[in-house]
């Protein structure tokens, strides 16, 4: 079923605010029956609020396209196994804020890579 403009809209300003992004990646690794085609367009749609931000680097469009191939190639089945592998093992994945600093306000579009190029995954005892 196609999206509606205004909820695309309102979703896509939502994800400016790097706490509601992180978790918004976070829930769907964190789906019982995950579809690799979500984790991907989610993850396009963060990085389309970005780029509506002017704070995408150049570092973090590269990192994105290689992913975006890998995840249409595998399906994703790597990342999904991982999840479920940690998971068997008493862990899990949480997606974290490196900058707080970054904000839906933010007008930088100087980051270094190690700022935006992920953020970083917190592996936590359940």
């Amino acid at each position: 079923m196609p999206t509606s403009d205004s909820y695309r809209e309102s979703l896509i300003e939502s994800l400016k605010d790097a706490e509601h992004a992180g978790g918004f990646i976070g829930a769907i690794l964190e789906e019982k029956d995950p579809e690799p085609a979500l984790l991907r367009n989610a993850i396009r749609k963060v990085i389309e609020a970005r780029i509506r931000m002017n704070s995408l680097s150049e570092s973090a469009k590269q990192h994105h396209e290689k992913l975006d191939k890998m995840l249409t190639e595998s399906g994703g089945l790597e990342i999904y196994s991982l999840v479920e592998l940690l998971e068997a093992l008493g862990f899990k994945l949480e997606i974290t804020v490196a900058n707080t600093e970054l904000s839906a306000d933010s007008e930088s579009t100087d980051f270094g890579e190690s700022e935006l190029s992920s953020e970083p995954v917190v592996i936590n005892p359940s």
